[in-house]
């Protein structure tokens, strides 16, 4: 029956066209459908459209244009394409199914049917409700652009262009969900991404088959992974469109998701998740101080505390000059419960800072760090030194660029403190072990997650160690399998 029905072509009687409307997608119930009925050199003309979607302006110049029909022309048998000359748009399209039809309105676009024709006109004059763009919260720079992606795909794809003004610069566009039909385009610059790479995504996105994908980037993201429940992300996200233009010119394949500010980028690794745009708008000095800076701050989300911890257990493995680590007083509660309740209190304070509206966020932290932390270390709940180095943690998962990372190092680090409260220093190199190996067999589309440290690259690694100049950045990573490596052309 699906099968019948997607091949229905559009009846020559426009009430049969206005019955099957009525009855499909609500016609007449649902108040934002529209519809608007004229009568052109005696023939009926029938428009359908969504409110809220569509540009009124537009829709009432094409409607003057073809009433003005009636006034400029003779009865003829060629209505057909006398309207098709009168639409005064850029962007018009035939469909010759009632499926496509439908699809077009509910997406925003603008369908014309004259009566005796078994085509239909469909005008893009989609007008999606949205913010203008701004720079994301997550991701500010000092210095440069401030125009960030919106929930709007049309638009997103505007501002790559804008930066990417390549011919061979394609956006390829389907629709993703039974119900929801939501805009999905994939993104890359012809002659630079690897095809192989375009294709998997292009098949694994086809293969996306349920109502719909109102969560938008993270459906289509695990669908393409299905990671399971591996907290380490396998792809980065942006929201500023000079990081997904850079990562175009490197070979990358970009994935857009209407609805979602965020924009997919594959593929990548762990150490992509450590890059800022801040860097770059600096100088390579600078950059790379700013890059060992947030590196520090990472390796302290992962390695301080349960590194700490093990100097607790084991005092005996500190140096005489570095004896005051440690407790200085006792408490009625062991050093591990501390710091669980810590961490777990400051998520938990995150997670309120999130939901808190604006104007109480900073009572809110008041409230947290003068009274809450000062007084459980009053009634001995905490020992100072616990808190000093939760915080330091705290601070360096804060650091993290990628917010997806930096909860994935948070679970990571209580695993190693739960390793090391059981099985001392043993634990502690088996658990780092472990990690390293289990991070090094990960291959997300082929690639290898801890590249270049795991296979080992020294060049690829000194220029993610080191930010270079961009006059001596002449190849592209390596990591992408371009088709073209030469970054720029040669003199």
């Amino acid at each position: 029956m699906a099968e019948n029905k997607n091949k229905m072509p559009i009846p020559k009687s426009l009430n049969e066209v206005e019955k099957y409307m009525e009855k499909r997608i609500g016609l007449g119930k649902s108040f934002d459908l529209g519809i608007r009925k004229l009568k052109i050199l005696r023939k009926d003309v029938h428009m359908y459209y969504v409110n809220g979607l569509t540009d009124t302006l537009i829709i009432v110049e094409i409607i003057e244009e073809l009433v003005q029909i009636n006034d400029n022309e003779k009865v003829s048998t060629k209505i057909f394409e006398i309207v098709e000359n009168r639409i005064v748009h850029n962007s018009v399209e035939r469909v010759k199914t009632m499926d496509e039809l439908v699809d077009q309105v509910l997406s925003g676009l603008l369908v014309i049917l004259v009566e005796g024709e078994e085509e239909a006109f469909v005008i893009d004059t989609r007008s999606y409700p949205g913010r203008t763009p701004q720079e994301p919260d997550t991701e500010k720079v000092i210095r440069g652009s401030r125009d960030g992606f919106v929930e709007n795909i049309i638009l997103n794809t505007a501002l790559t262009r804008r930066r990417i003004k390549d011919e061979r610069l394609r956006f390829e566009i389907t629709s993703v969900g039974e119900r929801s039909k939501t805009d999905v385009a994939i993104g890359y610059i012809d002659g630079i991404a690897n095809p192989d790479l375009i294709e998997i995504i292009r098949k694994e996105i086809s293969k996306i088959k349920l109502d719909g994908i109102p969560m938008a980037d993270k459906t289509v993201e695990e669908y393409l992974f299905k990671q399971g429940y591996d907290p380490f992300p396998f792809v980065r996200y942006t929201e500023r469109a000079d990081v997904a233009s850079t990562h175009l010119l490197e070979g990358h394949v970009l994935v857009y998701v209407d609805t979602s500010p965020s924009v997919i980028i594959t593929p990548t690794t762990y150490f992509y998740h450590m890059q800022h745009a801040e860097e770059y708008r600096q100088s390579p000095a600078v950059g790379t101080f700013e890059r060992w800076m947030r590196f520090l701050g990472i390796a302290a989300s992962l390695f301080l505390l349960p590194l700490w911890f093990l100097f607790v257990l084991e005092p005996s493995l500190l140096p005489e000059s570095l004896s005051f680590i440690g407790p200085n007083k006792e408490t009625n509660v062991p050093v591990i419960w501390q710091i669980f309740l810590a961490d777990f209190g400051i998520e938990v304070l995150r997670m309120a800072a999130i939901h808190t509206p604006t104007p109480l966020a900073t009572a809110m932290g008041l409230i947290a760090a003068v009274l809450i932390g000062q007084i459980a270390i009053d009634v001995g709940l905490f020992v100072p030194e616990v808190i000093l180095y939760v915080s330091l943690a705290a601070i360096g998962t804060y650091t993290t660029p990628s917010y997806e990372l930096s909860v994935a190092n948070k679970i990571t680090r209580l695993i190693f403190l739960l390793a090391v409260a059981l099985f001392h220093v043993p634990g502690f190199v088996i658990i780092i072990t472990l990690f390293i190996l289990w991070q090094a067999a990960k291959k997300p589309l082929g690639t290898p997650y801890l590249w270049p440290f795991i296979p080992f690259y020294p060049k690829a690694l000194l220029m993610i160690l080191i930010r270079r100049a961009v006059p001596g950045a002449r190849l592209r990573p390596s990591i992408t399998r371009t088709a073209d490596r030469q970054r720029q052309p040669s003199q």
